[in-house]
This record gives C-alpha cells, structure tokens and sequence, in this order.
C-alpha cells in the first residue's frame, strides 16, 4: 500500500499534472494541500475516472486539503469536528495565503479512515514572521491538532499524518540553518509542536529511511533554489507505531517539481507492507 502526501498549490491549475502523476507514482491514499478551491468546485469526476474516491475541505481560494483513495473512504471528520469553515469570496484562484492565515477557521484538516488506516491531511498556518499573530495561530492550530488527537484518538490504532508542516523539525532540514535565524519555521516552539506530536505516539516515517542532508520538499521558485537544492524538508508523513512497523520504503519525487507548472513542493510517499 502506497501513501503518498502533496501540497499541490492550486488543484485547479495542477489538475493535469496530479492526473498524470496518480499514473505514474500510483499511490492507493493521496492527501492534498493548498487545493485554493470550494467543496463544489474539488474535481471529483476526473478523480473518479482516474479510480479514486475524493473528500475535500475547502474554502474557495485559500488553503484547502483532500483527500483521494483507490482503498475506500469512510468517517470523514474535517476541521477538527469544530463545525464549517465559511468559504472565502474571490472565487478559487488568488494570493497564497488567507487573509488571516491561522487566525480563525481554516480549511486545513480533513481525516477518513482508508483502508482501515485514519488517515489526516494537514496544511499548518506558514506563521509569516515570529512576534505576530499569525505565528500565534499557527501554534494555536498546532495545539487545536494535538489536543483533536490526544482526545479522539488512541496513538495504539493505525494513523498516519501528512501534509505541509510548515515546520522544518532539525537544523538538517534546511539548507543553511544559519540563514534561517529568528525566522519561521525554524523556532524552538514550533519544534516543540511537533515533538508534541511524536511524544503522543508518532513517528516520522521519512526521515530514518533519509538521514542525508539535502532531502528537501519544498524549494522557493525564485533565484534557481530548485536547482541549486536550497530547499527545506516541511512536508512530512508521520505515523504510529503499529503503521510505522509496516513501512517498506519512502521517498520524495523531484521529478514532479520540474516542468511546466510545478507547485514548489515535490509528492512525498511511503509503502506499507501487507
């Protein structure tokens, strides 16, 4: 069994190269992020066609996650349980980050059960800048996700996590720690939420498979830095023990970054044996 997570940056305009990467790669669970599109407009036809069932959380032009599954989708939970996210006006296509950006209701949460798997696409607030409100939200979310886990869910069932992280968890995720200074990301709090996570049960499934430096997935389009491999590792899949023991192999394809449109994350996966 393949699972494979990626911040797509507009499902809308990378419509074409997800259908064709689900050709390629063929994962069975797909998590999405950054879909920047409203529930009736997620493409649940071409999904369909391509033998996948879709659950998708959106709020028009910010944010959005999903969810694709060739295994089944069953007990859908979005944003937490914490009721409906208002759409936001604008459409399904504009600037990179709401408004708010972890300030209010956000869709950034979807879960399904896959294959008797819980399964959960995140896209964490980015924070912008330490000292503002909106690194504020984006630990207040990150508090919002571990207490949804530590209150609904038993570390001792199948999970796995996947999403943007916005959380660079080692000075070995990115490029040139010294460069990240005082910036997002990168901060004790930050790397505390996710040693949060992992101390409720959690592993990071990735990285023991890839402890070289250099293993990114998300690179700034600006300046080369895909090509230079100025990168940082936030995307992440992380998975309880009795789902981490099952793990096989991972990896990142760089190959879905290059081209004609790529978003500036690359798809992260693992396979599961059995």
């Amino acid at each position: 069994m393949r699972i494979a997570t990626w911040n797509v940056n507009s499902l809308k305009a990378r419509l074409d190269r997800v259908e064709e990467w689900l050709g390629i790669a063929s994962p069975d669970v797909l998590l999405m992020q950054e879909t920047k599109l409203s529930d009736e407009a997620a493409p649940v036809m071409p999904f369909t066609m391509a033998g996948y069932e879709l659950a998708h959380h959106g709020q028009g032009r910010w944010n959005g996650v999903a969810i694709a599954s060739r295994v089944g989708i069953s007990d859908v939970v979005s944003n937490f349980g914490d009721g409906p996210v208002v759409a936001s006006p604008g459409g399904s296509s504009g600037a990179d980050e709401a408004p708010d950006d972890g300030l209010g209701p956000e869709a950034r949460m979807i879960s399904a059960r896959c294959a008797g798997i819980r399964v959960v696409s995140i896209y964490a607030p980015n924070g912008r800048a330490l000292g503002t409100p909106f690194y504020d939200g984006k630990l207040a979310w990150y508090d919002r996700l571990s207490q949804w886990l530590e209150e609904t869910q038993d570390p001792a069932d199948d999970i796995l996590i996947g999403g943007d992280f916005n959380v660079a968890p080692e000075d070995l995720d990115v490029y040139d720690p010294l460069a990240y200074v005082g910036a997002t990301h990168v901060s004790d709090p930050e790397r505390a939420a996710l040693a949060r996570l992992r101390d409720w049960g959690l592993v990071d499934v990735v990285r023991p498979l890839h402890p070289e430096a250099g293993f990114y997935t998300w690179w700034d389009s600006r300046a080369g830095n895909f090509h230079k491999n100025l990168g940082m590792r936030i995307d992440h899949l992380y998975a309880s023990r009795s789902v981490a023991s099952r793990v096989t192999a991972a990896e990142r394809d760089r190959d879905a970054r290059k081209g004609k449109l790529p978003s500036d994350h690359a798809p992260l996966y693992v396979d599961l044996a059995g």
